[in-house]
């Protein structure tokens, strides 16, 4: 005969029992979770695949119809019928439900902050004029005048490839001695964002300053279509000569515009020029009357997910052509 089980075995083996149902319901919910995340992952994945896609069909639209608008007017690019800045919804033709909204903007209606330095790469050096400008502009803006000139410096410091700071920059002698310690760039910047490393940006600041500026992909001074600026942005043109040109002066400037457009940069300049206002061959021949760079704004929207991507396009290719594209909020 076995020996009867006491009653603390029983409970003992009971509770084993208990401990391992326990376990087993752990490792259970542990796999379901990494099965669902799994499954989400996948969504995640094939709604990003779909956002490309339709991305891409969307930058060729744009790229057509740019084309299109520039063939109609090829000696001067302008805004007739409000093109330019409107939003248009396009369907995504896969099933999905989903649309895209493209917007198309003058992309050379903004401050070039690759226009502060001149040269070649390797041999970059601080511009004058451009730096003097991007001060301007921030002066335009409410940005105090000291804050400007450190700010317009410490962006040509960055950029440039040598050394030696400017009055109010800062060089890497002054980054590696931060507690997370990098060094400036020493190139031109392939995205506005990067100037949020500048010494003495913060984040008010460049919430101030992002909607007014670009990163073209040339040491050029700010192309600026004068016959595709709207009202408001008046401060672009205050910032071709800082602190000769009025606000209410280049606000009227862009309100007398002809309906067609200014044929000729001299038209422009020449109510200035009857004032005995005349700026030098080097900012007199910086605004365009045609634009090259032109800016796409795509969101794209798939049941509850939201694909956002801002293209360059280098309308001098035929058709325009995509050279830079930034993903996610600008």
């Amino acid at each position: 005969m076995s020996a009867p089980v006491k009653p603390s075995e029983r409970g003992i083996a009971l509770l084993s029992v208990l401990l391992l149902v326990a376990v087993m319901a752990i490792v259970t919910t542990l796999i379901l979770d990494r099965v669902n995340l799994a499954v989400r992952l996948a969504g995640n994945a094939g709604a990003a695949d779909r956002a490309r896609f339709a991305a891409l069909g969307a930058e060729s639209f744009a790229a057509r119809e740019i084309k299109r608008r520039l063939d109609q007017s090829p000696a001067r690019t302008v805004n007739v019928g409000g093109w330019l800045g409107n939003p248009t919804v396009l369907p995504i033709d896969d099933g999905s439900g989903g649309i895209a909204t493209a917007t198309v903007r003058d992309g050379g209606n903004c401050f070039n902050l690759n226009s502060v330095v001149e040269g070649q790469p390797g041999n970059l050096a601080a511009r004058p004029v451009g730096i003097g400008q991007f001060a301007g502009l921030m002066r335009a803006l409410g940005v105090p005048a000291q804050d400007s000139a450190a700010m317009a410096d410490a962006l040509a410091d960055w950029i440039d490839s040598d050394q030696a700071p400017l009055p109010a920059g800062a060089e890497d002698a002054y980054y590696t001695q931060g507690e997370v310690p990098y060094r400036t760039a020493g190139q031109l910047l392939h995205d506005k964002g990067e100037i949020q490393a500048l010494r003495g940006m913060t984040p008010q600041l460049y919430a101030r300053l992002e909607p007014w500026i670009c990163a073209l992909p040339d040491a050029i001074l700010s192309p600026i279509n004068v016959n595709t600026l709207l009202p408001e942005q008046a401060p672009l043109i205050m910032m071709l000569a800082p602190g000769q040109i009025t606000l209410e002066r280049a606000r009227r400037l862009i309100e007398e515009r002809p309906p067609l457009g200014y044929a000729r940069i001299a038209d422009f300049w020449r109510p200035l020029a009857l004032q005995s206002q005349t700026f030098g061959p080097e900012i007199e021949s910086q605004p365009q009357i045609v634009t090259r760079w032109f800016e796409l704004d795509l969101v794209i929207a798939q049941g509850e997910s939201r694909w956002r991507q801002t293209s360059l396009l280098d309308a001098q290719l035929s058709p325009a052509r995509v050279i830079a594209r930034r993903i996610g909020e600008p």
